[in-house]
């Protein structure tokens, strides 16, 4: 048995790649934000029955996942406690720095000595671990668990490896996605909400130029963006470029980065960056800080998924009470291929169980029914919002999360929404706030124009031995590109030497398994 684990070890070391993507789930709050959805009755989340017998032992369970956020609850808070008595468990969390997971989790991967849970993506690393076996293949079993089984179909075959499911996803409204604007900016200049990119563009200009926030000086910006590259990756949808893959036009795929529209989209970045539109230091400035810009109001823009603006105004509301919302959010505006928007895949990365810390069925299937009570209405408020009473109140059947609440209580809850699911029934909504009723719109609405990628259900050898290296190459290429250091001669030879290190064969081998997912 040693031996085996020490095999399984050594291959893991090998078959983990350089990093992996970044998560594109966002802190604070309730996740599962479709305002749309009927409300559930009014629950409280105290803790209730967990079904364990009363001599059971609670069940230990280690957690390793990414925060978006510094102000994280210790093993004492008292929200981790009702967690814990909910499930009858015994939890052990890990709170990584999004900027710095991806590499924390190759190294974890690379160990063999892996947590119960670790929120992971479908990256080559990742793959390759499953594949390598160890993490449970999880899939034949959701249907044995009340909320679990109502796990979305075509979720599964997004989040899936092989049309095998190492992991629970957890789930997020398709249409996410939004632009926040700073409204008393907007107020101040007399602007409207844009409808083109043209009207995009002019907005960051005078948030740039025409002193915004009336202070007299020169000391805002347009848009606010990090090293995490969600916000161009949005961005260059707009333009008409793919979500990733789209059709040549000849039925074959093609990636992104080869296609005019994602050229004319990095044009469009280049000159934002030359005319100090969007902040310098994108490409290094760290993820964990990305709101305070706009909260600090340096910038007036953010692109990002659309439910942010509720944050973005909650911290701005600590900081000088109003009755208006500080924010506004729209959707995308029209590009010149029409009214697009990147979706999610359904889901943001996965609850993963690993096999070397849960080595047997009876393990597992205690660990899937703690990841199922997670769904249940109690913990997704607990989880998302804190105990009724400290953190929030319930009104009318409404969720309000109490104001200017000190660091130390908010810490108590702050990020634990990063392990829920959001598979199992849909918990009480947030009030029907004015910025609210906004989110909701533009998710309901985003429905109807967002860019599904083709390849996202296919999973390629070329990419899980490859796909970092030809990540890197893309995305390094574009940040170039951006800020001046190459031109489109520089682009065209990062792209030949994508093609050459392995992209041309991934090209191949993706639109092999596309066709023949379309028979």
């Amino acid at each position: 048995m040693k031996r085996d684990q020490s095999r399984l070890r050594k291959s893991l070391a090998l078959l983990v790649m350089s990093s992996v993507l970044l998560l594109s789930a966002c802190s604070g709050g309730n996740g599962n934000t479709e305002g749309s959805k009927e409300s559930a009755p009014p629950q409280s989340a105290q803790p209730s029955d967990s079904g364990q017998t009363p001599e059971e032992e609670p069940y230990k369970i280690s957690i390793m996942m990414q925060s978006f956020d510094t102000n994280l609850p210790g093993a004492d808070s008292p929200v981790i406690k009702q967690l814990e008595e909910y499930t009858n468990t015994d939890l052990d969390i890990q709170f990584v720095p999004n900027s710095s997971y991806p590499d924390k989790v190759n190294i974890t991967l690379a160990s063999g000595q892996l947590p119960t849970i670790m929120v992971v993506d479908k990256s080559p690393s990742f793959i390759s671990a499953a594949r390598a076996g160890a993490f449970w293949e999880v899939g034949p079993y959701l249907k044995d668990y009340p909320n679990l089984s109502m796990a979305n179909d075509i979720v599964l075959n997004n989040s899936s490896i092989d049309g095998k499911n190492y992991g629970v996803y957890r789930g997020r409204v398709l249409g996410r996605m939004g632009l926040t604007l700073n409204q008393v900016w907007m107020d101040n200049l007399g602007l409207q909400p844009p409808k083109t990119i043209d009207e995009f563009y002019n907005i960051l200009k005078a948030f740039k130029e025409k002193d915004p926030d009336q202070d007299g000086k020169d000391d805002t910006y347009g848009i606010v963006v990090t090293k995490y590259a969600g916000p161009w990756d949005i961005m260059q949808v707009w333009f008409g470029a793919p979500n990733g893959w789209g059709d040549d036009g000849s039925g074959n795929l093609v990636p992104t980065h080869m296609t005019p529209e994602y050229r004319e989209a990095l044009k469009f970045f280049r000159k934002l960056y030359e005319e100090g539109l969007v902040n310098e230091d994108f490409a290094v400035m760290d993820s964990a800080v990305w709101n305070d810009p706009f909260v600090n109001g340096e910038a007036g823009a953010f692109v990002d998924v659309a439910d942010n603006a509720r944050r973005l105004n909650a911290s701005m509301q600590e900081k000088e009470p109003r009755d208006e919302s500080y924010t506004s959010v729209y959707q995308a505006p029209v590009g010149p291929k029409g009214h697009r928007d990147m979706p999610t895949t359904g889901y943001a990365g996965m609850l993963a169980i690993s096999k070397s810390a849960v080595k047997t069925e009876e393990e597992l299937k205690k660990v899937l029914a703690f990841i199922d009570k997670l769904g249940d209405v109690e913990m997704q408020l607990l989880l998302g919002y804190g105990v009724e009473g400290t953190h929030y109140d319930m009104v009318d059947g409404y969720i309000v999360p109490k104001e200017n609440l000190e660091p130390a209580v908010l810490q108590q809850y702050n990020g634990l929404n990063q392990m829920l699911p959001f598979i199992g029934p849909v918990a009480p909504t947030l009030e029907q706030t004015p910025i609210n009723n906004m989110i909701a719109e533009v998710q309901a609405a985003n429905e109807k124009i967002v860019v599904a990628n083709p390849a996202q259900p296919l999973v390629s050898e070329v990419y899980a031995q490859k796909g970092q290296q030809l990540d890197n190459i893309i995305a390094d290429a574009r940040i170039q590109y951006i800020v001046g250091q190459i031109d489109d001669a520089g682009l065209d030879a990062a792209i030949k030497l994508w093609r050459e290190t392995g992209g041309d064969d991934y090209i191949e081998e993706i639109n092999k398994l596309y066709k023949e997912s379309q028979q």
